[in-house]
């Protein structure tokens, strides 16, 4: 009997719970856009204590919390510094320029956090070179770099020197809780530095849609408006936030699991001739997997993998992504280590 595919390119798979389906059906529905939706309002309320901010904003998306945060924050012709591979500067379609008008000043970092001088004369140059203004935006876990965390007092460093150069920050949290549970902090500790944070019910918390901006009650109050302006504006939308009730409410704890269930899916991988992986980047639920030293590209190694049921997402160079969540099991883990070993041994590339 041919195994089930075990599919590892991203926790945006990761499929609602038997309990999120229903509570679908049973939730109290209102119009969120004029006297509001009470399961709306309810997961706001909860968001916005869990992140230690005064107000939350359900979204339909992490790109979109995230734009609407830029919005609200900044003016267009303004400078965003960013890190030199975050993801809403290089995975966002450009959202940053086309609906924020924003110009982007990459700062460069190591494993994914911000170097703080660099940061520094990043805003230097932001404040003076640019008409209107910017903002600093930040990233934990940070996609790019192997799902790394950035610690509390980086983010506060980096809080620091933005707001005494007078500019606002933005955290991209799409997998905050991550950060927490591998940190075993509250999430609240990650952002109490920040002006606004973005987290993501639909990966590793297993929601099937949905985001939450957060931050002080007047920039909620703005980012409805702006939210409202790129379409954003939703009307029964408990239909939303019921799983999303039960995602905050049950789904960070487990967390941990897909950490181990990396961590063991990293060790495997590093340990099979011509592969590489940086195992001080595997902190979290990603994994990054280099097939320079294969003679192929990431694209070439994953289209020889998909056959044999087991997928990972391919970047642009050598390095293939693989992320855990619910629904990997350990078993799919070391079956997916196994297969690659073979693939690796074979190397179906070659011809013959």
């Amino acid at each position: 009997m041919a195994h089930s595919v075990i599919d590892l390119r991203s926790d945006t798979l990761s499929m609602p719970t038997e309990e999120m389906l229903r509570s679908i059906q049973t939730a109290e529905l209102g119009d969120d856009s004029r006297d509001g939706d009470p399961t709306v309002l309810e997961l706001e309320s909860l968001a916005a204590g869990m992140l230690g901010k005064e107000a939350a904003l359900l979204t339909v998306s992490g790109t979109m919390s995230n734009l609407v945060a830029m919005r609200t924050h900044a003016d267009p012709g303004g400078a965003a510094a960013v890190e030199q591979s975050a993801h809403l500067y290089g995975m966002e379609f450009g959202g940053i320029a086309a609906a924020c008008g924003l110009l982007v000043l990459p700062v460069p970092g190591s494993m994914g956090a911000m170097l703080p001088e660099q940061l520094e004369v990043a805003v230097r140059r932001g404040g003076a070179g640019f008409p209107a203004r910017g903002l600093v935006c930040l990233e934990d876990t940070h996609n790019a770099a192997g799902g790394t965390v950035i610690p509390p007092e980086h983010l506060d460093r980096c809080c620091e020197i933005a707001h005494s150069f007078g500019l606002p920050v933005h955290l991209d949290g799409a997998r905050l809780f991550n950060a927490a549970v591998a940190l075993k902090i509250e999430a609240r500790e990650l952002t109490r530095s920040v002006d606004s944070v973005s987290v993501c019910l639909s990966k590793g918390l297993s929601a099937p849609v949905g985001s939450l901006l957060a931050g002080s009650a007047p920039f909620v109050e703005r980012a409805r408006k702006v939210r409202r302006a790129f379409g954003g504006t939703m009307r029964q939308a408990g239909i939303i936030a019921a799983p999303g009730l039960l995602a905050l409410r049950t789904m960070v704890g487990r967390l941990a699991e897909d950490h181990a269930n990396a961590r063991l899916l990293g060790l495997g991988l590093a340990g099979i001739e011509g592969l590489d992986v940086n195992l001080a980047t595997v902190q979290t639920n990603i994994v990054n997997l280099d097939v320079r030293r294969l003679g192929i590209d990431a694209a070439v190694f994953a289209r020889h993998l998909d056959p044999r049921r087991v997928r990972g997402l391919p970047g642009m160079g050598t390095v293939v992504r693989f992320v855990t969540y619910r629904g990997i099991s350990r078993d799919d883990v070391v079956r997916a280590t196994e297969t690659i070993r073979e693939v690796v041994g074979e190397r179906p590339w070659a011809g013959r």
